[in-house]
């Protein structure tokens, strides 16, 4: 599930008895000091896992130029969080189509930088052929499946498919509709085939707007431990 946490926010401990995963959203919008990331990381328990949102300042602002301080800056916040770090996403805007010359580059600093998971959700059909998957494969980036799709041809995680990462924004109505329970129970079972694929799959509910993305999560997490 996708959340936001302030500094200090007795929150996170009590979701984290819940769930075992949650998506920063905050750093998207604002950095934090390291030791508010370390201060998140102590409040969880030993298994719990953080992803955490680029900033919009790189994928957004810049669009990935000259973005080099910008993200050892981030990175060095966002190491707050040890080994409970379990992803990075990088959600591209609507309207950022591919453009190898600059996208590549970036990529390939993000992954040199940075060893762990690495989710890219783009939202420009130019990013969905053949040729851009195999250059995230090459880089072991995950494309995120995104739901509503944008695009025929993003019907399935691609790039790095070694480990899948959803993001569910809630449809037909974004950040507001719930997920009916029959959709769910199907997610499920496509979650188990791919756990059994690949080394790891995350679900990340953020039709938050209504509320609905908790009890989604909990369902879903109920499915998944039903024997």
């Amino acid at each position: 599930m996708r959340e936001e946490f302030g500094p200090g926010d007795s929150q996170l401990a009590r979701y984290a008895t819940r769930l075992s995963a949650v998506e920063i959203n905050t750093c998207f919008y604002r950095p934090h000091r390291r030791q508010v990331y370390e201060r998140w990381a102590a409040s969880v328990p030993a298994g719990f896992r953080f992803s955490a949102k680029l900033p919009k300042t790189i994928t957004h602002e810049r669009r990935f130029v000259d973005c080099a301080a910008l993200l050892d800056a981030f990175l060095e916040e966002v190491a707050g969080l040890g080994d409970k770090l379990g992803w990075l996403l990088v959600q591209l805007p609507p309207s950022s189509a591919f453009e190898g010359s600059i996208a590549l580059p970036f990529l390939e600093l993000l992954r040199a930088r940075f060893t762990g998971a690495i989710a890219c959700e783009p939202r420009h059909a130019t990013w969905f052929g053949y040729n851009v998957d195999a250059l995230l494969r090459e880089l072991r980036i995950a494309r995120v499946l995104a739901d509503p799709v944008r695009d025929d041809s993003a019907r399935a995680p691609g790039g790095w498919t070694g480990r899948i990462y959803l993001r569910l924004h809630g449809s037909p109505r974004m950040y507001f509709s719930p997920y009916e329970p029959e959709l769910l129970r199907a997610l499920a079972a496509r979650l188990r085939l791919a756990e059994s694929e690949a080394e790891e799959a995350w679900c990340i509910f953020d039709n938050t707007g209504s509320g609905a993305a908790a009890e989604n999560a909990l369902e879903l997490q109920r499915l998944l431990t039903r024997a």
